[in-house]
């Protein structure tokens, strides 16, 4: 179509998922459980009582995956590895099956000409460390920086990029302030510690990989630019709290070695006193950010919500989707844009975008998903845009590849370029995928792109 975005030759076009949302067999062939193994079997944690036992049964089902992925054309594909899987305990002894899954992933991807962006931590702690106090224990960084050691030691030689974390605010607060996501906890002492510690991780990661690690690692966070829902001063106020509280609580101190002074009076007692020489470590280069953009925050102040004192609005009407999430693509340009502008234009990829809608049954072989086609047509435009007012944007990951466990909300959201059938679990492309497939082909076949 001649309305459909163009890129560079050398952009990298992926799709993207997560272990436990996808791999199902969390126990298998000696893995360790979990915090979300635990979580989902905990009544009335998830939306009736689903869980990621089965999910999309890709652990047993990776050739066809793997074929799957080359029939799209992708020339990247991001997954995260279940710690567990690979190291049971969390430390010490090696799960030989479980690396040995993630060994066939690669090659398999390789031997179809898909580069591998590996994701170390997308949110599922091994149980026997939440045991001993999971992110809250300050030898935390230590335990992850040792898990990434091993898998850089096991698959650097194949792996081009490589992400530490992904979105450590979601593990910081729905896991440990709001309680909606595993680990389940609700303590405003909690959050400003397991972020600290989630930074050090990081850094701790990057600094294994400076060692002995050939190509690229990044750090993926959930952005939103935030806009205030009205003109008022409480309303604008509320939305630069909003701001530090989600787009620079991580960024700010990875990329400038400060923390937005907001959080200290947002979290009062409960912020500790953050050595400087840990700050120094947090701010070690990095060579890409993993950008995850799903929509903007419309705030309005709220003094009951704390800390914050602010909350996030729908406007009326707006389009959006079953997460009742508004659809802003220009959201995405205003973000790349802020980026460059206040980070001096660091290397970016679009790890994450996509939507999820209440798609319909099969037709002819494939699921029509026509909002979805519009949603990601309308925001790679908008990624499109920024590269063209000079954001270094190497990359684009749809999320997701498959309709999967969406955490506490189970199987009803669906963001997938594929349906699973939930009895066969056949693998059914919809609209979306074909479009995807089709744009890919029209940007000469997929590209590896910078990086890969």
């Amino acid at each position: 179509m001649s309305d459909d975005p163009l890129f560079p030759a050398d952009f990298l076009w992926g799709a993207a998922t997560s272990a436990y949302q996808i791999e199902g067999s969390p126990l298998a062939d000696g893995a360790g459980p979990s915090i979300w193994h635990r979580f989902a079997h905990t009544p009335g944690r998830v939306l009736n009582g689903d869980t990621g036992d089965l999910a999309c049964d890709h652990y047993r089902r990776l050739v066809e995956d793997l074929d799957l992925m080359a029939g799209l054309g992708l020339g990247a594909y991001r997954f995260s590895v279940a710690w567990g899987r690979v190291l049971p305990e969390g430390r010490g002894s090696v799960n030989p099956k479980g690396l040995d899954f993630y060994r066939r992933l690669v090659d398999g991807l390789l031997e179809r000409g898909i580069a591998p962006m590996l994701t170390l931590y997308h949110w599922d702690l091994p149980a026997a460390l939440q045991d001993r106090g999971g992110w809250l224990n300050p030898d935390s960084p230590g335990w992850f920086a040792d898990y990434a050691d091993l898998m850089f030691r096991a698959l650097d030689d194949r792996v081009p990029l490589w992400v530490t974390l992904n979105e450590p605010w979601v593990v910081t607060i729905p896991g440990h302030l709001d309680g909606e996501l595993a680990p389940g906890h609700r303590d405003l002492f909690e959050p400003p510690r397991v972020a600290h510690h989630l930074l050090l991780a990081h850094a701790e990661a990057v600094a294994a990989y400076r060692a002995l690690g050939r190509h690229r690692i990044g750090l993926a966070v959930n952005l939103e630019p935030q806009h205030p829902a009205s003109a008022s001063p409480e309303d604008r106020a509320a939305a630069a709290r909003r701001d530090a509280f989600i787009n620079r609580w991580f960024l700010d101190p990875l990329l400038l070695g400060v923390y937005p002074p907001e959080l200290a009076a947002l979290f009062g007692p409960a912020w500790p006193a953050f050595p400087d020489a840990d700050l120094k470590r947090i701010q070690a280069p990095t060579d890409f950010i993993g950008v995850n953009y799903y929509s903007r925050g419309l705030v309005r102040a709220d003094p009951d919500v704390q800390p914050l004192g602010a909350v996030r609005v729908t406007p009326e009407p707006a389009p959006r989707t079953t997460m009742d999430w508004e659809v802003y693509p220009q959201g995405l340009t205003e973000t790349l844009l802020w980026l460059k502008e206040r980070y001096a234009n660091p290397p970016l990829y679009i790890t994450e975008n996509g939507a999820a809608f209440a798609d319909g049954g099969p037709l002819d072989g494939e699921t029509p998903d026509p909002r979805r086609v519009d949603y990601l047509r309308a925001h790679l435009l908008a990624a499109q845009e920024a590269l063209a007012q000079g954001v270094d944007l190497r990359g684009y990951f749809v999320w997701s590849l498959f309709d999967n466990f969406e955490w506490a909300r189970g199987y009803g959201q669906r963001f997938g370029l594929f349906q699973i059938d939930p009895v066969s679990l056949a693998r059914v492309p919809k609209s979306s995928a074909r479009y995807y497939r089709d744009l890919i082909r029209r940007h000469r076949g997929g590209s590896r792109g910078r990086g890969a």
